[in-house]
């Protein structure tokens, strides 16, 4: 991923966010938060700089991640929680396979079936 010549610097930590699975932007984009069309306007940062979504992401590959505060997860309900975490989890594991999946940037986003 490189936007021009100085590539996806991460507005929280200054590193450059290397890859499409490390990346906020497009793991947002994925769920649906950013539209297409502002993909190019909106900030970078990688997933785990943003604790108040990456503290939803549960999977063996991905550090748990703790957001202090008043976003902190666990001050919310257990059916809220459970449903935040069952929605970015699995748009974390589609960000995942976008790499090996030969999609346009359009096909990115998850689509929403009835049972969600």
């Amino acid at each position: 991923m490189a936007r021009c010549d100085e590539g996806y610097r991460c507005e929280v930590c200054g590193r450059d966010v290397e890859a499409i699975t490390e990346s906020d932007l497009y793991l947002r984009y994925v769920l649906g938060e950013v539209p297409l069309e502002m993909l190019h306007l909106q900030p970078e940062r990688h997933i785990a700089c943003n604790p108040g979504l990456a503290q939803y992401i549960v999977g063996e590959n991905f550090p748990p991640v703790a957001c202090e505060g008043p976003f902190d997860k666990r001050q919310f309900d257990a059916e809220y929680r459970q449903a935040e975490e069952t929605r970015v989890t699995r748009g974390w594991r589609r960000l995942l396979q976008i790499p090996t999946l030969g999609l346009s940037i359009a096909e990115y986003p998850l689509l929403v079936t009835p049972e969600e």
